[in-house]
């Protein structure tokens, strides 16, 4: 019958990319409408590529959230770009998202010739709008961007408020049709272990300041579940020594509202007890041990260098 759509499924991958603190996070776990990434007010929180999928009756969005595009100034700094860069091929949709509250600088410029060679297509998303008093300064800042790149598209939203306007019906409509490739209940396929250690160290981020979130690793030791309860002990790596310090605190009171807070937030997310013990450590200089990074990365084969 012409002009039937009721049956028309479509599917596809869309990747998230910006630059540091445009929102990326807070834009997957609007989409997906479930907390998968964590979030803070600090640049470099993502470091690794982050699935997000949305199932609806007519269709299904696999959204994969990437680290900023920054200056890749260590091993860890340039494996993050790799990720980017990797979430350009084999796409069907990108999302460019820029802070629409602050002005354009050379950084912007920068970061935009990393999507210049692509062929997908790309949506321009202005997010942080609502701190943008006078809407008038968007039409500027869209014609800056659009003489850098030919993009598909320009949407304003707000992913903090949740006011995600046209995006959605935009990602829709750009969507090839195709099938489900995770069953409906999936969200994400990062391992608990993995969510964990991120809980971990999204609180470490929240509670401290300057140079340590960027110099602070987590890796999750034991996981160990009962009916009742689920025991989770996990270190958290340092740099050096006087970042260690920080993290305890005076006689271990910062780690210990660490704990709780991470604790508090697994529980809720996992929807069981947690009992959570937490060791900290100093692995001087672990941006750049590539043994180190491997574990790290849960996806990693133990060959990358």
């Amino acid at each position: 019958m012409p002009g039937k759509t009721a049956d028309r499924f479509v599917s596809g991958f869309i990747s998230i990319l910006g630059r540091p603190s445009a929102g990326k996070s807070t834009l997957l776990n609007a989409l997906v409408g479930s907390k998968i990434a964590i979030v803070a007010g600090r640049p470099q929180t993502t470091r690794t590529l982050i699935q997000g999928v949305l199932t609806l009756p007519e269709a299904q969005m696999v959204f994969l959230d990437t680290p900023g595009i920054h200056k890749p100034d260590t091993l860890f700094n340039r494996r993050m770009m790799e990720t980017i860069r990797s979430a350009l091929n084999e796409r069907d949709l990108l999302l460019y998202l820029v802070d629409a509250s602050v002005a354009f600088s050379e950084a912007d410029q920068e970061a935009v010739r990393v999507i210049a060679g692509t062929r997908t297509p790309t949506l321009l998303v202005l997010n942080k709008i609502d701190r943008v008093k006078d809407k008038s300064r968007l039409l500027p800042l869209i014609e800056r961007y659009k003489a850098l790149h030919d993009f598909a598209g320009y949407i304003p939203i707000s992913a903090r408020k949740n006011q995600l306007g046209q995006l959605r019906p935009a990602i829709l409509a750009r969507l090839p049709e195709g099938p489900a490739y995770f069953p409906p209940d999936h969200i994400t396929d990062q391992p608990e272990r993995f969510i964990a250690a991120e809980m971990i160290r999204e609180k470490i981020v929240a509670a401290t300041r300057q140079e340590v979130p960027h110099s602070v690793a987590v890796l999750v030791d034991q996981w160990q579940e009962s009916p009742a309860l689920t025991r989770i002990s996990a270190t958290i790596y340092a740099e050096r020594d006087g970042q260690k310090g920080i993290i305890i605190g005076a006689k271990g009171a910062l780690l210990k509202r660490i704990g709780t807070h991470a604790r508090e937030a697994m529980e809720v997310f996992f929807g069981r007890k947690i009992f959570l013990e937490l060791y900290v450590k100093v692995e001087p200089k672990w941006r750049e041990s590539p043994e180190f990074l491997d574990r790290m990365d849960w996806r990693s084969d133990g060959r990358k260098k």
